[in-house]
């Protein structure tokens, strides 16, 4: 099968790799229908996430089951799925919690043997061990650009919107208009967030923020701390979602938080960083942080997308065969391109 390779920072690759077996009871193998390049993934291309050279990448995948276990059961082959990024073994302390985002188990598609050693999903076919909780059945009328949001960014902006306990009438903050970010404002609104203030660099996203419900703040042409004031009369943002990974934009987010408010971080982190501990302590901000509880939260998300409550398919401005993922990370890179959708050959 055709699969798309880390090589070295700044390359990636197009290989031919063996199609994947069956290796447990409750493992599927999923021909893939389309997959999608994400910001998480450039945390890869450019070397911050260990990946070892020749490593198959990519998280996020639909497709058809073409090959399943004895003890699978929720979908079977020839089943149209939707894949989760991430696997759980659902039956350690935290999966029995229901926190399938921290089993002691947990496995990340496409992240090397640092995240679990599981061959991701830019690929012809893709192997999911733990199916019957990493995979759901994909609605007939659900198209794939839709659907692919449901195991992972609209997931992990919804995430981001639960760990912000946000109520109706409050104000937000949301800094990073990528997908994630973009995907908050939308989880925002539909939970009742009055105003919904939206912060990037890029004039182009920051419109379809505007698009989605939100206040569109530039990052350096305006002034995100003075325009979050001025919207909740000097107190600060109810909480504020950080959907970036940055040092830079993780201060950023708790200057913009009134105090007793909450600081929602999903933007991925991978290394240390500084912020203002006497700023947070004083301001009595609650910080949370960590990947998406995607298994946790998927059934309620798909439920939303194929009700149009939420609608991410505006957020995908390129679809390319797989075989060009190489240009796909450079356009994603310069940021030429928003949500990059890959198709393997028919």
């Amino acid at each position: 099968m055709l699969a798309v390779t880390f090589q070295q920072p700044g390359e990636v690759r197009v290989d031919e790799r063996p199609d994947p077996e069956l290796l447990a009871p409750d493992d599927a193998v999923v021909r893939v229908e389309a997959t999608a390049v994400c910001g998480s993934d450039l945390h890869i291309y450019h070397g911050r996430h260990p990946v070892e050279p020749g490593f198959v990448i990519g998280h996020e995948f639909v497709g058809q089951v073409i090959a399943a276990g004895d003890e699978v059961t929720r979908v079977a082959v020839g089943d149209r799925v939707i894949g989760c990024f991430l696997v759980a073994c659902g039956q350690c302390f935290y999966c029995q919690r229901g926190l399938y985002h921290l089993c002691d188990e947990l496995r990340i598609f496409g992240h090397g043997e640092i995240s679990g050693n599981l061959p991701g999903a830019q690929a012809e076919q893709v192997l999911v061990p733990h199916a019957n909780l990493v995979l759901r059945r994909a609605p007939a009328e659900l198209g794939a650009d839709a659907a692919l949001f449901a195991g992972d960014v609209m997931n992990t902006g919804f995430h981001g919107v639960r760990e912000a306990d946000v109520s109706p009438g409050e104000t937000i903050a949301v800094l990073g208009m990528g997908p994630v970010g973009l995907c908050a404002v939308q989880a925002a609104r539909h939970a009742g967030a009055e105003r919904v203030i939206a912060v990037d660099s890029v004039p182009e996203r920051l419109e379809m923020a505007r698009a989605f419900g939100g206040e569109p703040v530039h990052l350096t042409e305006e002034d995100p701390r003075a325009a979050v004031k001025a919207a909740t009369e000097g107190r600060g943002a109810d909480a504020c979602i950080e959907a970036v990974g940055s040092e830079q934009a993780l201060d950023l987010a708790i200057r913009l938080t009134r105090k007793a408010g909450t600081v929602a971080i999903v933007g991925v982190h991978g290394q240390r960083c500084q912020v203002h501990m006497g700023l947070l302590w004083n301001k009595g901000t609650t910080l949370r942080a960590g990947v998406a509880n995607v298994i946790g939260h998927v059934d309620e998300v798909l439920e939303l997308i194929v009700s149009g409550a939420l609608d991410p398919s505006p957020i995908v401005t390129h679809h390319l065969p797989l075989e060009s993922a190489p240009e796909a990370y450079e356009a994603y890179d310069r940021r030429e391109a928003l949500k990059i959708v890959l198709r393997p050959p028919d």
